[in-house]
């Protein structure tokens, strides 16, 4: 597992909207804020419910959450899982909107 700050992600997803984001916050928290990411909470990867993304295990795959915890956690398991190119995004959605 790789991981990247959020303003590095930031002028990447300026630049190259065609990025895999996978956002592992609870249901609730991407309603409130969400810069497009597909939404599979932790507790769902930690199931192995991951079908909706399985396509993408080979991919450069960017994963956040609230602060970067959560995501870490994901990007063990799906480590475990087969997926290969896993970035954790360091102060997830905090830092993403504290840089607005």
């Amino acid at each position: 597992m790789q991981s990247i700050k959020v303003a590095e992600l930031k002028t990447k997803f300026a630049q190259n909207r065609q990025l895999h984001l996978l956002d592992v916050r609870r249901v609730e928290e991407h309603a409130e804020y969400n810069i497009g990411g597909h939404l599979i909470p932790l507790d769902q990867i930690v199931a192995m419910q991951t079908e909706d993304i399985d396509h993408l295990k080979d991919e450069v795959l960017y994963v956040y959450c609230r602060s970067g915890n959560r995501s870490m956690q994901a990007c063990m398991f799906l480590e475990s899982l087969g997926f290969s190119k896993l970035v954790n995004v360091e102060g997830g959605m905090t830092a993403w909107q504290e840089l607005n």
